[in-house]
């Protein structure tokens, strides 16, 4: 055993066989970093498609029969969710969540989780928009996912005050079950009551006088047109319930006509449509 123990270190010692040491330590160490190069830049890249990275597309609002299309043709797969969301302005069996969000990258064959748009709307408490104003009305709306469908103006004395709510064409209590994205109706206040009044005289007036007394009596400026007859014919009736009619003569450019007739009963914000004297012009009705 000690023979072989003094051959074995005079071989080593031998400077002839150093070189060939040390050419085998070189030969093993190059092949030990060749075959590391290889591992990580060879076989670890193929192994799993380093540097190759999926975009998710975007499926929001996609119906679900479409994703194989979308997902599956990209090399993605998916799965749906039990659970549903619901969102009434996308269609039933629609995308309504997914993770990864889109433009993610992803390695190929990654899952995308899938949540649908709910098939039946969830119902909802229908809110008390009464006694409120229109804008506070809308921000409840929104917040209970209701819609806002018509308004109707009628007279009372608070403005833009809602005083009737209506679900389908006819009203509805607060508190009634009624499905999310519903639409909802409104009944208004528009500011003046139940004010009535008369219609102003305005004949013999010029155009821009005409106005604005319309306007100063509460009332709104409807259509202006223009004729060639000087002359209206205008009826009243006496105290004994006969009817009287007077002929009045204009001169050009005075209301000569207007509707309704001067002193029937008006409401507030009631159009009133004027007729100008006009002989010689080529804005003319008959």
């Amino acid at each position: 055993m000690v023979n072989r123990i003094l051959l074995f270190l005079i071989k080593i010692l031998n400077p002839l066989d150093w070189k060939d040491v040390i050419r085998q330590l070189f030969f093993f160490g190059m092949s030990g970093v060749i075959v590391l190069l290889l591992f990580f830049y060879v076989y670890l890249p193929f192994s799993t498609n380093h540097g190759e990275a999926i975009t998710v597309p975007d499926v929001y609002g996609i119906p679900m029969d479409q994703l194989d299309e979308v997902l599956i043709n990209r090399n993605l797969r998916y799965e749906i969710n039990s659970d549903s969301g619901y969102n009434s302005a996308l269609a039933p069996l629609t995308v309504l969540k997914q993770f990864p969000l889109p433009n993610s990258k992803v390695k190929e064959n990654r899952k995308v989780y899938i949540t649908l748009n709910a098939l039946d709307a969830p119902l909802v408490n229908m809110p008390d928009l009464t006694n409120g104003s229109l804008k506070n009305a809308l921000m409840i709306l929104t917040t209970n996912d209701l819609k806002f469908g018509t308004s109707q103006y009628v007279p009372d004395l608070a403005f833009n005050a809602v005083l009737i709510q209506k679900f389908e064409g006819a009203e509805i209590k607060p508190g009634k079950k009624i499905p999310k994205g519903s639409i909802i109706d409104l009944i208004i206040g528009d500011g003046y009551g139940n004010s009535t009044l008369e219609s102003p005289y305005l004949i013999g007036l010029g155009e821009e006088a005409a106005q604005l007394t319309i306007t100063g009596s509460a009332l709104k400026m409807g259509t202006i047109m223009y004729q060639s007859l000087d002359t209206t014919v205008l009826t009243e009736m006496d105290e004994e319930g006969i009817e009287i009619e007077t002929k009045i003569a204009v001169k050009p450019g005075q209301v000569v006509k207007q509707h309704p007739a001067p002193g029937n009963p008006m409401v507030i914000k009631e159009t009133v449509n004027i007729w100008i004297y006009q002989p010689d012009t080529t804005k003319r009705n008959p």
